[in-house]
């Protein structure tokens, strides 16, 4: 008898196994389910049932090996694509930001072109959205890429399998770890891969807390503190490292506040169970290049970034005018410094810092040119021009900032940590309202990093002055 026989009926049984028909029934169903367990499960010792699906899931889904390979798997991602993009970076600033703006300049002066309309154009929107391209395009050319190699080949349903305790316990979804794992590339990108969380509440908790994750646009200011400033302090033969597991530790730092986050949101505004969903683990395949190259360029990387830019655009005008329209003896620029100056000096930061942030909503990517214009042209000095943002010299840059801006090592960890906890750029906003269609949680999704960044930056700045650190 076989289990076929099971879908007969039960008349047809009695009379064809007679009165012991119950126990053969039974037996033949064991029998089944014994030989399909006997396929489908490897025991110790069984070496020969173990293939390489299994045997690679056995060290990806360890509950300590597992997390290891996830470790280096992603630092590998990340160091990859901030090695990588380097070179192209560099390139495309040469390009937009030297050549081609030098030939808008010299094609507005043959048009004969008042100097406020090449200003506002070439100096404002021109050179924010240059910028933003040079500086975002080369990283996600690369992690999108990357990262959607990982989702063809199996790899991230094994991350949320490991990580998904660590949620849970927060009361948020295991699927949150993939979505986080995408704001790293770009924060609109996570708010948009929440849509794998069927849970609307637990969406929601995902979406306010992706902005925790490090954005390719804070990127640059946070390698640059932690060279400039934290690497320095350290021997020469360290310098690098330190500066390196600064980066690291504020990365870490931000994957446990979106954990406590989660866990504050589940237990108040968005209390419930986290659900509990069956995950699938895909078998191993290979990529798809074609594919993935479509995925991660086109609905990805060239749509983040064209937002972005559409966001730049009038953050750039808005840099250049502030800085140029003059109200009594100081810029719109100059009083809105003096006006946040006590602000910014009681978080650990200063007045520019915080205009900065203001005035660059909408692309994380212009933060550093726009702080080093304003404390160039604020502090006067012959080496920039009001409005119009700038790169220096790692070396050239400590310089301004210390000598001219009063920057500390407070100031460098302050803007560190007010980086990563500070509000959603304008164009994640905008993804976010997309997405929930709720003026309300956009807003806290706004608010409520930028009232933990106020928070953090006043205890550090507190703390260091209370120990005399400062």
């Amino acid at each position: 008898m076989t289990g076929s026989d099971v879908l007969k009926t039960a008349a047809q049984l009695r009379a064809e196994l007679g009165a012991d028909y119950h126990d053969k029934l039974m037996e033949a169903i064991y029998t089944d389910a014994s030989t399909i367990a006997d396929r489908s499960i490897s025991h110790d010792g069984a070496s020969e049932h173990l293939t390489f699906d299994r045997a690679l899931d056995r060290a990806l889904t360890h509950p300590v090996l597992g997390f290891v390979v996830m470790g280096l798997m992603f630092f590998g991602v990340f160091w990859l694509t901030i090695t990588g993009s380097n070179i192209p970076s560099s390139m495309l600033a040469d390009l937009l930001l030297g050549t081609v703006y030098d030939a808008l300049h010299n094609l507005a002066a043959a048009l004969s072109a008042p100097a406020w309309l090449s200003g506002v154009l070439i100096d404002g929107v021109y050179m924010a959205t240059a910028w933003v391209v040079s500086v975002m395009l080369p990283p996600m050319a690369i992690f999108f890429p990357l990262f959607t190699l990982l989702e063809d080949f199996g790899y991230l349903p094994r991350v949320a399998f490991n990580l998904d305790r660590l949620f849970a316990a927060a009361g948020a979804h295991g699927k949150q770890s993939l979505t986080m794992m995408m704001g790293f590339g770009c924060n609109a990108a996570g708010v948009v891969a929440t849509r794998i969380i069927d849970s609307p509440r637990e969406r929601l908790i995902a979406i306010l807390t992706n902005n925790f994750s490090i954005c390719n646009g804070r990127w640059p200011t946070l390698i640059l503190m932690g060279t400039i400033f934290i690497g320095a302090s350290a021997p020469p033969v360290l310098a690098s490292a330190v500066a390196a597991a600064s980066v690291v530790t504020v990365a870490v730092v931000g994957i446990l506040v979106a954990l406590a986050v989660s866990w504050g949101l589940s237990k108040t505004w968005l209390k419930g169970a986290p659900s509990v969903y069956s995950l699938e683990l895909p078998p191993y395949r290979p990529p798809q290049i074609l594919k993935t190259l479509y995925t991660s360029v086109i609905d990805r990387t060239l749509i983040v970034l064209w937002r972005a830019v559409m966001m730049a655009a009038p953050a750039g005008a808005v840099i250049w005018l502030t800085s140029n329209i003059t109200i009594g003896d100081a810029s719109i620029a100059g009083h809105m410094v003096n006006l946040l100056n006590p602000l910014g000096l009681l978080l650990g930061l200063n007045g520019i810092i915080l205009v900065a942030y203001i005035v660059a909503i909408p692309a994380n990517e212009i933060i550093i040119p726009t702080i080093l214009m304003l404390t160039l042209t604020l502090g006067g000095s012959q080496m920039a021009q009001a409005g119009v943002m700038l790169e220096l010299e790692d070396a050239q840059t400590y310089t301004v900032l210390t000598q001219l801006g009063g920057w500390t090592l407070l100031t460098a960890i302050n803007l560190m940590l007010f980086s990563l906890l500070h509000n959603p750029c304008s164009t994640t906003l905008l993804t976010i309202w997309r997405e929930t269609r709720s003026r309300r949680w956009t807003l806290v999704s706004a608010l409520l990093p930028l009232a933990l960044g106020f928070t953090v930056t006043f205890t550090t700045a507190t703390l260091a002055r209370l120990f005399g650190w400062a």
